[in-house]
C-alpha cells in the first residue's frame, strides 16, 4: 500500500472538491498517483470542481478591504465565468472576506505554484539543518528525517500561502476549501487570481532618534 500523505490528500480535495477520505481512498486505490485518483474521483462522480478547471474564467470582481483606522488595505481580484455570478451577493462576500483574510493573515503567494523555487530550497535547507541539528532527532533515520521536513514544509505553505491558510472565520476550513465550496455551489469556477496587500510605511526607514533632543541641541 502507498504511503499516503496528509498534504497529498488535501492537495486532491482542493483539486476536485471531494470529501477528505474520499480523495484518501482514491490516492490509495492509484497507489500515490494523483492523475489517477482524479480519474477515479470522476469515475465515481466525485469530483466536482475539477470538472470546472477548465473553464474560462474572465468574469469576477476586485475587492478591497481597508483595517486599523487606515493602516493596512488590501486589493484582491477573483474570478468567475459569468457576470452573473460575479454580481451576486455570494460573490462578492466571498470577494469581502477573503480581502479581509489577506489583512489579517498576510499571505505571501496565492497557490503553492507561485512560490519561487529558490525560496522553497531555502526553506527546505533551513528545515533539514533544523531536524538534524534537533537533539531529538539524534540517530533518526534520513527516511524520519524527510518527514519532519516535509511537515515543516507543509506549516510553511499554511503560513504563506493564500490558499493553505486557515481561513480566518472558520479555521477549520482553508481558504482553497473555502472556495472549493463555492465552485460546487455557483456551478462555475472561481478563482483567485491576484492580490496586493499594503502596510502603511511598510519598507520605509523610520526615525530611531530623539527629535526633541536634537532640536534642544541645536537650540542649545
Amino acid at each position: 500500500m502507498a504511503d499516503i500523505k496528509a498534504s497529498a490528500v488535501k492537495a486532491l480535495r482542493e483539486k476536485t472538491g471531494a470529501a477528505m477520505m474520499e480523495c484518501k481512498n482514491a490516492l490509495v486505490e492509484a497507489e500515490g498517483s494523483e492523475e489517477r485518483a482524479v480519474e477515479i474521483l470522476r469515475e465515481r462522480g466525485l469530483a466536482s470542481a475539477r470538472k470546472k478547471e477548465g473553464r474560462i474564467a474572465a468574469e469576477g470582481a476586485v475587492g478591497s478591504y481597508i483595517h486599523m483606522g487606515g493602516k493596512v488595505g488590501v486589493l484582491v481580484e477573483l474570478n468567475c465565468e459569468t457576470d452573473f455570478v460575479a454580481r451576486s451577493a455570494e460573490f462578492q462576500q466571498l470577494v469581502k472576506d477573503i480581502a479581509m483574510h489577506i489583512a489579517a493573515a498576510e499571505p505571501r503567494y496565492v497557490s503553492r505554484e507561485d512560490v519561487p523555487k529558490g525560496d522553497l530550497d531555502k526553506e527546505r535547507e533551513i528545515s533539514l539543518a533544523q531536524a538534524k541539528n534537533d537533539p531529538k532527532n539524534a540517530n533518526k533515520p534520513d527516511q524520519v528525517i524527510e518527514k519532519i521536513v516535509e511537515g515543516r514544509m507543509n506549516k510553511f505553505h499554511e503560513e504563506f500561502v493564500l490558499l493553505d491558510q486557515p481561513f480566518v472565520k472558520d479555521p477549520a476550513h482553508t481558504v482553497g476549501e473555502l472556495v472549493t465550496g463555492k465552485v460546487a455551489k455557483t456551478g462555475e469556477k472561481i478563482t483567485i487570481r491576484r492580490f496586493s496587500r499594503y502596510k502603511m510605511g511598510e519598507g520605509l526607514d523610520k526615525r530611531s532618534d530623539d527629535f526633541g533632543g536634537e532640536v534642544a541641541a541645536l537650540l542649545g
